[in-house]
């Protein structure tokens, strides 16, 4: 029986540092960054991305229906639960580190002290939901060559 591979996964290859495409996510206030790496995050099946917040961007409380892990590859990355952005709450976590984030796991993000790059390793779809209307970056009015440039 011929063995069936998830996408990206049927041949052997690297992505390098310089290969990988950095583009806005809708869904990410406007100076993060979001690169795909394997498989389609739209889709059921696993998917690898890579997320980057420059120093000072806040990611507000938001949810994904899925499990994910994060592997922090540099920077600290700064995670809080709950329902509420409250900076006693983050945690630090610095390169090399892993975490577990079960879905529908109220959370928030913060480059607190610099840049940070995760890794995120999931099954998608993948779906993120704000728990503040007002904090979900798809709802503010943008400058239409960005929003463009976002899709």
């Amino acid at each position: 029986m011929p063995r069936t591979h998830n996408l990206d996964e049927d041949v052997f290859h690297a992505i390098h540092p310089e290969d990988i495409q950095w583009k806005p996510f809708p869904a990410f206030p406007p100076a993060a960054r979001l690169a795909l790496l394997v498989g389609d995050p739209g889709e059921p099946g696993p998917y690898v991305v890579r997320v980057h917040l420059p120093a000072g961007t806040k990611m507000m409380p938001h949810k994904h229906p899925e499990d994910r892990i994060y592997t922090v590859l540099s920077g600290v990355f700064y995670i809080g639960l709950g329902e509420e952005f409250d900076e006693s709450k983050l945690m630090a976590y610095a390169p090399g580190s892993l975490v577990v984030l079960p879905g529908d796991q109220p959370h928030f993000h913060w480059a607190k002290s610099g840049d940070y790059i995760t890794q995120v390793t999931a099954i998608g779809p993948l779906g993120i939901g704000y728990v503040h209307a007002k904090d979900d970056p798809r709802n503010l009015d943008r400058d239409p060559e960005a929003a463009q440039e976002m899709g």
